[in-house]
């Protein structure tokens, strides 16, 4: 059985029809409904469970507003030679978040594709699609359903550090795994379905 999803898991991270489901879903998202109000208590619990889960990994965990995200960096995370393939260090720790986000019906994930602003745009924007694909196929064979994962592709619209230098640019090269109760999906679909929205919701840029 771990042979088999490990050659599900590999199918599914290079074959490139792969999450297209997915897209598909953000695209067609209805209007966003009113941010919902989320309980202290359930982003207190959710960090301390995943701060456990992610001791002794690359990962990071930070709390912002409503959300819980976890940080997977690329350098860290992903082949050098096939820059959309998981490394094996990875795949432990992944699959302890989705195991408790999957147990979770009122839990759903929001899977961030990030690159630096080298090369072109749009094959910025296809590899971290591309490595969210990646992280997002962990979370589906861990029996995550499709209507609680949402993946995206941002490129570099949402740059956390200055690409002007290296450090900067291998902190924009992530994996961001978004944890936010069901009843927001809508919400975040539609703001990171637009590019625009999401470049006014850039965080400040690190010098």
């Amino acid at each position: 059985m771990k042979l088999l999803k490990s050659v599900t898991l590999i199918l599914c991270m290079t074959v490139s029809g792969c999450s297209t489901h997915e897209d598909k879903t953000l695209a067609e998202a209805p209007a966003a409904p009113a941010a919902a109000t989320v309980d202290p208590a359930w982003l207190d619990s959710y960090e301390s469970r995943l701060r456990t889960a992610l001791e002794g990994s690359a990962f990071e965990v930070e709390r912002r507003d409503s959300m819980l995200v976890v940080t997977a960096p690329v350098d860290a995370s992903f082949n050098p030679d096939r820059p959309g393939m998981l490394l094996p260090v990875t795949l432990g720790p992944i699959t302890r978040v989705a195991k408790l986000v999957e147990g979770d019906a009122a839990t759903a994930v929001v899977v961030l594709g990030h690159a630096d602003s080298s090369g072109e745009v749009e094959a910025n924007r296809t590899l971290s699609r591309e490595r969210a694909g990646a992280v997002a196929a962990i979370f589906r064979l861990s029996g995550l359903k499709q209507d609680r994962l949402l993946i995206r592709g941002l490129g570099s619209d949402m740059p956390r550090a200055d690409n002007d230098s290296k450090q900067g640019r291998a902190k924009n090269r992530r994996v961001e795994m978004v944890l936010a109760p069901q009843v927001t999906l809508q919400t975040l679909a539609l703001q990171y379905s637009q590019p625009a929205a999401v470049q006014v919701a850039t965080a400040k840029v690190e010098k």
